[in-house]
């Protein structure tokens, strides 16, 4: 969790996303990711977060549902999402945030 605090704190947005690879529309959401890191680069900060090799932080964020997405702003959540997230959807919020 304070690892997890740390990178929070910067100037950027997170969008941090809970997933594990088993999980269908985790996978399906992966090129997303990968477009939004170069695309957004300037802006946002991707964090990734297996659920399976992360568990206690996984159980303190209350994170029961994947894939889960959370976004930040100096620190605080600005927007969530359970569920399979649209690209569309996540530039959306993100812009919406910054």
């Amino acid at each position: 969790m304070e690892e997890f605090q740390k990178i929070l704190k910067t100037d950027k947005l997170v969008l941090v996303d809970f997933f594990a690879t088993w999980c269908g529309p985790c996978k399906e959401m992966e090129p997303s990711f990968e477009e939004l890191k170069s695309e957004m680069a300037d802006k946002l900060i991707i964090v990734r977060i297996n659920v399976e090799e992360n568990k206690d932080l996984t159980q303190q964020m209350k994170v029961d549902d994947i894939p889960a997405l959370f976004l930040y702003k100096n620190g605080k959540s600005v927007w969530n999402s359970i569920g399979f997230t649209t690209k569309d959807e996540m530039v959306k919020q993100i812009n919406l945030a910054h």
